[in-house]
């Protein structure tokens, strides 16, 4: 699978920008913090950017080992290749999911007291770390306060509310977000370029943008599409059951009310999907509304509509949304909402 096949093997590589520039200053710093807090939404990075810097930390040939002043992994020495195939000793992962009680974690704290047997840190990994129960986090609060020199704590989240306030003050944290758009593409490319794939700029940008800001989605979408041999952006619209979001938002501008009825009835009957439209139409109305308020935004252009035609619409297009899990005919309360918006009877 591509997002296996492709995932990023040094710093350098972490397609999310934010977390490369993070992860590089901390390990060019002259101190390692012990404890590590990675938050962010599926799919964008944590778990791989954990291994890189395990590997980072442990490996024979880079700064670490006092060979020379480069913070990137080699990936050819011993370390980084039992690190890759998930065989070092010195890096423990676990996911909290299935392993978050008090027996597991005090577990996890007793293999803390032993010494890096091949590396020069223990790197301790810890997956959906806000699934680990309150006594849970209470046996690993004081390994936390008081660490072992060579164990790195690296707890990686998709809900940090869910996460004590004594843990998350103990730990470094690194806010994943949302994988950007240019990061998304970025990727995308670097895939195709090593699958010898050819597409136009606007086929990335729609796999990009219908990932929900996920890498590995991202990923999977392009490689479903390379393996129907599909390569033009109407086969991809219609393969990932929407009808470009930007052509419906175009005929809104005019304001041509039957053209946009047509256009919706046209969308019903090739079975496009009205939450993925609605979702794209409030995406590409947040960045508009941005625009308005003087914030530039990369690759995007004005559109013909006032500040306050835009907030109306999103209001609309957000309650249409709502009424999509109650409907009986998927199209009527996007109808109903671009009626509203027009002030006309529907």
């Amino acid at each position: 699978m591509f997002y296996l096949k492709y995932r990023p093997k040094t710093i350098g590589e972490i397609d999310n920008s934010r977390v490369n520039h993070l992860l590089k200053e901390i390990l060019e710093s002259e101190t390692l913090p012990h404890a590590y807090l990675f938050v962010g939404v599926k799919g964008t990075g944590k778990t791989s950017a954990a291994r890189i810097f395990a590997k980072s930390i442990n490996c024979q040939k880079n700064k670490f080992a006092s060979i020379n002043k480069s913070i990137e992994p080699c990936n050819e020495c011993q370390n980084c290749h039992s690190i890759t195939s998930s065989s070092f000793v010195d890096v423990v992962e676990m996911d909290a999911a299935s392993n978050r009680g008090i027996e597991e974690i005090k577990n996890l704290i007793k293999e803390t007291s032993y010494l890096p047997m091949s590396g020069r840190y223990r790197v301790f990994i810890i997956d959906e770390a806000h699934m680990i129960t309150p006594d849970g986090f209470n046996a690993l609060l004081k390994t936390l306060e008081e660490p072992p020199k060579s164990a790195i704590f690296i707890l990686a989240t998709t809900n940090l509310e869910k996460l004590p306030s004594t843990i998350v003050s103990r730990c470094v944290k690194i806010n994943f977000g949302k994988g950007k758009l240019v990061d998304i593409i970025s990727m995308l490319k670097r895939i195709a370029l090593l699958e010898k794939l050819n597409y136009d700029d606007s086929v990335y940008r729609l796999i990009a943008l219908h990932s929900e800001s996920s890498f590995r989605d991202a990923a999977k979408i392009l490689e479903e599409v390379s393996m129907q041999k599909i390569s033009t952006v109407d086969e991809i619209e219609i393969f990932l059951g929407v009808r470009g979001k930007k052509d419906l938002l175009d005929i809104i501008v005019q304001k041509d009310i039957q053209k946009t009825y047509r256009w919706i009835e046209e969308f019903a009957q090739n079975n496009g999907s009205f939450k993925n439209l609605i979702e794209d139409l409030l995406e590409e109305l947040r960045i508009q509304l941005l625009i308005k308020k003087g914030v530039e935004q990369i690759d995007y252009k004005p559109i013909n509509l006032s500040s306050n035609e835009i907030v109306k619409l999103i209001k609309l297009l957000m309650e249409a949304y709502q009424l999509l899990k109650s409907t009986p005919i998927d199209s009527l309360p996007l109808e109903i909402a671009l009626s509203e918006f027009y002030n006309v009877k529907y």
